[in-house]
């Protein structure tokens, strides 16, 4: 009768701890999420043009994208020792060791120990009086008090039953690979600053030859005005006039200067060293024809883009993490076991097989009334999936932009460059004629200064058109998700 009676306890309580652990079973469920933006992609950048898809200059590698071998050589430079790209492979490295640690948690923890104790117990307790009336051997008592010494191995596992610590390791991976994404946007940005800030020096080079051959311009009209105040041709107020320009020509030479020194330490910096010249050639600048650039259709950002990239994987990690989360509402296995040799005196320890100890446990819990934790982490990995999502979409959204922004920037900055030039020509020609009839006394020194000063500005910003037309062809190679490779 006890027996029945105790097997029906046994059932009440089994039964009544795995309705508990159903119980705790119940978990929310994620919000579902729609990527809307990446499904309503526009076929074209421009819908009045068609694109080629067969070609994308993003795909193209940047050794055969820039042909400007010192800056070829810069970028190599860049590469190898660019700061912010050292910190990014460090990042690489740590989110790295965060897959090893996730993936170290669905194989046993095993571990060695050694260990030595000391007790004695009240004589008149259960476990004091069983020890005195014991022999370890005949005619020898447990001694008092007891030692105990251990040397042996414990192991514990958690059985990946739900598969979450499974999950946790690919949300691991996908955030890995995410930072691998990074690092090749990092990439990207660098060559395309690295370029940049190039052609802004040669720029600044080409504008400094420019004001010091109107300096010179402007030195041998001081000198006219000087001749013809000599012969009542001209007055000290022409001389003052043409003396006030030359002066403030010089002191534009010495802000160009101060601009170029500053652009060599900012692409110094680029390449992770100390102050010292740029290797350039500034001949050329002006006759450089910007590459042609081929936007292939949106959809390409979505596999050329390494922020897009970037972005679709943190998605998914953030997802992986939701499901993750929601598994921690349900119960998990745990195993523990030990095995050793355990004695109460060092020299028991060898005696086999009577000082082997083991011991095998098994555990399965979930939770059951305090689960606040475990929901506000759920709830906070929903959100940040959301946000994922909404980051992903922006970054699709901000790339088509760009693109597009670019592509007409590119059309406008070559009509602005042949309108430009054509200025340029012009306004030379008025200089040749304006100091000719100054000469001739046919014309005041008014019109040769106005003629200078916007001839001047018309060559200064056909230099600056020049440098946008090929920043902007880089600036839109990058946005093609170029540089990287």
């Amino acid at each position: 009768m006890n027996m029945m009676e105790n097997s029906k306890t046994k059932n009440i309580i089994t039964a009544i701890a795995l309705s508990l652990v159903l119980a705790s079973c119940k978990a929310p469920m994620a919000t579902v999420i729609k990527d809307e933006v990446k499904e309503n992609i526009p076929q074209n950048f421009n819908q009045e043009e068609q694109q080629d898809a067969n070609n994308n200059s993003g795909t193209t590698p940047w050794r055969q994208f820039f042909t400007d071998p010192n800056l070829v050589t810069l970028i190599e430079t860049a590469l190898k020792n660019n700061q912010e790209l050292l910190i990014t492979l460090q990042e690489l490295e740590i989110a790295k060791s965060g897959v090893l640690a996730k993936k170290g948690r669905l194989t046993p923890t095993v571990s060695a120990g050694i260990g030595a104790g000391l007790k004695k117990s009240g004589r008149y307790t259960s476990e004091g009086a069983g020890d005195a009336t014991t022999e370890i051997e005949p005619g020898k008592e447990m001694p008092d008090p007891l030692g105990n010494f251990e040397a042996g191995l414990n192991a514990s596992w958690e059985i990946d039953i739900w598969k979450k610590l499974r999950t946790e390791k690919e949300s691991a991976v996908a955030h890995y690979l995410s930072t691998v994404e990074g690092k090749n946007f990092v990439l990207s940005n660098l060559i395309e600053e690295v370029a940049d800030n190039y052609y802004e020096l040669l720029a600044l080079d080409n504008q400094l030859d420019i004001i010091q051959q109107y300096i010179k311009l402007q030195q041998r009209a001081l000198e006219i005005s000087k001749i013809q105040k000599e012969a009542a041709a001209a007055t000290e107020l022409a001389v003052k006039k043409f003396e006030a320009e030359l002066a403030k020509s010089k002191a534009s030479e010495y802000t160009i200067r101060q601009q170029i020194t500053e652009k060599e330490n900012e692409i110094n910096a680029l390449l992770g060293r100390y102050p010292q010249p740029i290797v350039r050639t500034k001949e050329n600048f002006m006759s450089t024809i910007p590459p042609t650039v081929y936007t292939g259709i949106p959809s390409q950002l979505l596999a050329n883009r390494p922020d897009i990239k970037q972005a679709e994987l943190e998605l998914k990690a953030s997802k992986l993490d939701v499901e993750a989360a929601r598994k921690e509402f349900y119960p998990s296995l745990e195993i523990s076991a030990t095995l050793g040799l355990e004695a109460f005196k060092p020299s028991y320890l060898v005696k086999l097989p009577e000082s082997i100890a083991y011991n095998l446990v098994g555990e399965l819990a979930g939770p059951l009334i305090n689960k606040s934790a475990i929901k506000a982490n759920f709830q906070t990995a929903d959100a940040k999936q959301v946000q994922a999502l909404y980051e992903y979409d922006k970054t699709i959204l901000n790339a088509y932009l760009d693109v597009a922004n670019l592509m007409s920037k590119v059309k406008n900055i070559d009509q602005y460059y042949q309108l430009k030039s054509q200025e340029t020509k012009a306004l030379d020609q008025s200089i040749d004629i304006a100091n000719q009839l100054f000469r001739n006394s046919r014309a005041d020194y008014l019109e040769v200064l106005l003629n200078q000063r916007d001839a001047l500005d018309a060559k200064m910003e056909l230099i600056e058109a020049k440098q946008k037309q090929l920043s902007t062809v880089v600036d839109i190679y990058k946005s093609l998700g170029g540089g990287w490779k």
